[in-house]
């Protein structure tokens, strides 16, 4: 699956444990869409690695920090993935104007290679 707002950005550690970061800025009616891409990758990964999400060093296979932030205004935007309901819930910026999503996604070896498969990452 291909994605069209994340733009992902590749770093690993001497333990060959990866960070992926993406930062996608949208106007107000691309929002939505924006918060649809988020929820896929999301769901992918809670799905694929149910139970095992953690901090790599408590022994988890991936983790994630999601924020968002209101570009017009310079305010941060409430945001939070909620699993069981399998939805991204956010406020939206201004209308007219722009916001911006920053989901970091950490991972072991086989989380990066699953990831990169599922969405054609280098």
């Amino acid at each position: 699956m291909a994605l069209d707002y994340l733009d992902f950005d590749y770093s690993e550690d001497e333990d060959g444990n990866g960070t992926w970061d993406a930062m996608a800025s949208v106007a107000d009616g691309r929002w939505t869409a924006l918060l649809e891409e988020v929820r896929q990758v999301l769901h992918w990964a809670s799905h694929d690695f149910r139970g095992r999400r953690a901090p790599l060093e408590d022994g988890g296979d991936w983790d994630y920090d999601l924020s968002a932030q209101d570009d017009d205004h310079g305010r941060a935007l409430r945001i939070r993935w909620d699993r069981a309901g399998d939805a991204v819930q956010a406020e939206a910026p201004q209308p007219g104007g722009y916001g911006t999503v920053t989901l970091t996604l950490t991972g072991n070896t086989a989380f990066g290679d699953a990831l990169r498969q599922a969405f054609d990452l280098e």
